[in-house]
């Protein structure tokens, strides 16, 4: 059972997409692990071993998780409804991006002037 994979052919990209990221999240994690315990001047095999084993024991775990029922079955309608979104053309996003960074730096322009006229009211009150 644990091998089957559950509607193999449908959410296919979301499943692996999740699967390639929480598996780059582990990995990461017992990278960490194996470093953290390579300090601790512990024995060869318990540092590379010990991070290993957990890497395995939760790719299990991810495996049977993507391929439970109710979770397979979330991944599928959710691939299934990015497939209805309409998304913006290229043009848009670049006109949509120019606008927000202007608008940032010009927010960011008030808030600086407005700082440095507060700091100099309140230096001359200070004084």
């Amino acid at each position: 059972m644990l091998t089957q994979i559950y509607k193999p052919g449908q959410g296919k990209y979301t499943r692996l997409g999740t699967g390639f990221s929480v598996a780059v999240v582990v990995a990461f994690g017992c990278w960490r692990l194996y470093m953290m315990l390579a300090a601790a001047d512990l024995s060869l095999w318990i540092t590379t071993m010990v991070p290993v084993v957990i890497f395995v024991a939760l790719s299990v775990v991810t495996y049977w998780l993507l391929n439970k029922p109710s979770v397979a079955d979330f991944l599928i309608a959710a691939e299934g409804e990015l497939k209805k979104v309409n998304w913006s053309s290229r043009k848009e996003v670049a006109v949509s991006t120019l606008v927000v960074i202007i608008v940032v730096v010009a927010m960011g322009a008030l808030l600086g002037a407005t700082d440095l006229i507060f700091s100099l009211i309140f230096r001359r009150l200070l004084m």
